[in-house]
């Protein structure tokens, strides 16, 4: 079943997924204070979510991680493929849940607990929509522990530029803005970020930067 509403011009436009109908209630409620978010259609499964994502192409998706077929892992990677350009959020009960850092894996930019403030979870949608990463604090300390657990042993270790390069990427800046700030082309850039995701065994920003950070390599 499926909720759609009406949007401001300019907005954050967000579609909301959980099964639990009371939690969504109180995440749109919460989420419109903002004067800049916009909820734009909610679902209490993951096959409404698709079609209402192909409806309305918002900007941001949040997600519950354990919501029926498809989960919110299956829909991250369903969205990364067919609508790369939806950013995700993905929303878990638990700081230990297994499904965290699968979530992350399927190319979501975010992961934080439910029990998070309003205020921190409003912050989390406008930095993804930004292109920024965001992981809340108590998942990102299970996240980086499961990093390190034992898929360090191989990993390469990253020249200066390439740390450099992380180290902007993980304060959100384009691929053109890393360039800009270290004079050389974004082609370049793509191709260091290229050999840092290969070194590092990872897909995507959010998996190398939390996968660096949890080395010591860069700070946020």
């Amino acid at each position: 079943s499926k909720t759609e509403y009406h949007t401001r011009m300019n907005d954050i436009r967000v579609l909301l997924a959980d099964d639990h109908a009371i939690v969504r209630a109180g995440t749109r409620q919460f989420l419109e204070t903002a004067p800049d978010l916009t909820v734009v259609a909610e679902a209490d499964n993951g096959t409404a979510a698709q079609a209402l994502i192909v409806k309305h192409l918002p900007d941001v998706a949040v997600l519950d991680v354990r919501m029926p077929a498809p989960n919110g892992i299956e829909l991250t990677r369903w969205i990364r493929a067919h609508h790369p350009h939806v950013r995700v959020l993905i929303l878990t009960a638990y700081d230990d849940d297994p499904y965290i850092k699968a979530a992350i894996e399927a190319g979501a930019s975010g992961c934080m607990l439910k029990t998070a403030s309003p205020l921190t979870i409003i912050e989390a949608v406008r930095d993804i929509y930004a292109g920024k990463s965001f992981v809340g604090p108590a998942v990102a300390q299970r996240l980086m522990a499961a990093v390190a657990d034992g898929s360090n042993m191989n990993v390469e270790s990253l020249t200066g530029r390439e740390v450099e390069v992380l180290q902007w990427a993980a304060k959100g800046l384009t691929n053109k803005a890393i360039a800009l700030q270290l004079g050389i082309s974004s082609r370049t850039v793509q191709g260091h970020l290229a050999n840092i995701y290969s070194k590092l065994h990872v897909s995507s920003r959010t998996e190398a930067v939390t996968k660096a950070v949890s080395l010591n390599w860069i700070q946020l």
